[in-house]
């Protein structure tokens, strides 16, 4: 929290510099009370959960510290106030004033909405940044949003996932038919693509649904948070990598009325502090997979498998169909896709020559 604050403080210092001053009668002039906000935050997440429960708590705290307590914010896990999977609504009619969750969870309220969480093969956690903040992505988004009276902000991302736990060796393509396996957003239509069944459910529900049978196998997020799940006592195999959600960003949403009513300096503060926490996610991901990763195998017997080149050069293939299906047949969709694909491009081109080059240059002797 501490580095948060300092992250904080320096860009509400910089925007402090261009405000206007208010007027006042002398140098002796009592100030007016300051009007204090309380908000509510509603997310899809068991409360505390590592990582991803803990984001909205860290958040509310940096607020609530920024802002002299002016703008407190409580924050509800799944089920507390609303049902998991139900954040968007809550914020958009004013139920809560802000929500934390993933953006594709909302495919079925405008079809362009995975596409600000990940795409299958599509940009990594560095990428969706760049794409976001300084790629044209973050005016897509608000542009998207604005008629669900919501305003995103990017909350979080976890880095490159797993590509999740079978009970059944993945050894070629045919081996994902028949399968129920909980896996949302477009990385679901793939797979469904590919012979499989995508569940879409709730975190929460994964385990009992998985224990009992309801699903055959499962994704979530990557070792930290599948090994406080617990998903090494009801599956055997472990693979990688997570080619259905290479760089899945989280998102903060606010509802717009709400936001407004905030004067500049409350509102700078949800922004900075919403970039903070995006951040410090991917900072936590990075330092907690590997030690989580080695329990999981060493004490657990994980059985880790990387999925075989085959099935990945299947499912880039069937991913790349799937997105152009799904842009010929809307034009925003359209816009938001070509945008990606056009950062990815000279992001890849770039790459070679820097993050790939490096990282074999590490491994020389």
């Amino acid at each position: 929290m501490h580095k948060l604050l300092g992250i904080t403080l320096a860009a509400l210092l910089l925007a402090a510099c261009g405000a206007e001053q208010p007027n006042s009668s002398g140098p002796h002039a009592a100030a007016e009370p300051a009007e204090r906000y309380e908000w509510k935050l509603v997310t899809s997440w068991p409360k505390n959960f590592p990582g991803l429960g803990t984001a909205p708590e860290n958040f509310a705290k940096l607020v609530e510290r920024l802002s002299a307590g002016r703008l407190t914010i409580k924050v509800f896990g799944a089920g507390q106030l609303v049902p998991a999977l139900e954040g968007f609504d809550a914020v958009s009619q004013g139920v809560a004033e802000m929500g934390h969750d993933g953006a594709y969870y909302w495919k079925g309220k405008t079809p362009a909405a995975p596409f600000f969480t990940t795409l299958p093969f599509g940009l990594n956690a560095q990428e969706m940044n760049g794409w976001l903040h300084y790629g044209g992505g973050m005016e897509l988004w608000r542009e998207l949003y604005a008629p669900f009276n919501l305003v995103p902000f990017a909350g979080g991302n976890t880095g490159v996932q797993m590509a999740g736990w079978f009970n059944r060796e993945i050894n070629s393509i045919d081996d994902l038919k028949g399968l129920k396996m909980r896996i949302p957003g477009l990385g679901g239509e793939v797979f469904s693509r590919a012979g499989g069944t995508a569940v879409s459910m709730a975190g929460g529900e994964i385990y009992t649904a998985m224990q009992t049978g309801v699903i055959d196998a499962t994704e979530w997020v990557g070792p930290y948070n599948d090994l406080a799940f617990g998903f090494h006592q009801i599956a055997q195999y472990y693979y990688y990598p997570g080619w259905q959600e290479p760089g899945p960003t989280l998102e903060f949403i606010v509802n717009k009325q709400a936001f407004d009513a905030l004067p500049a300096d409350l509102q700078a503060i949800i922004e900075v502090a919403s970039r903070a926490i995006n951040q410090d996610m991917l900072d936590e991901y990075t330092a907690r997979n590997n030690a989580a990763l080695t329990e999981l195998v060493e004490q657990h017997g994980v059985d880790l498998r990387p999925l075989p080149d085959d099935v990945l050069r299947e499912l880039a293939r069937i991913s790349a169909e799937v997105v152009e299906e799904l842009a010929s047949q809307d034009p925003f969709v359209r816009r938001v896709a070509d945008s990606i694909n056009a950062f990815k491009a000279q992001s890849m081109q770039y790459h070679q020559i820097s993050e790939e080059a490096y990282y074999r240059a590490r491994k020389l002797d």
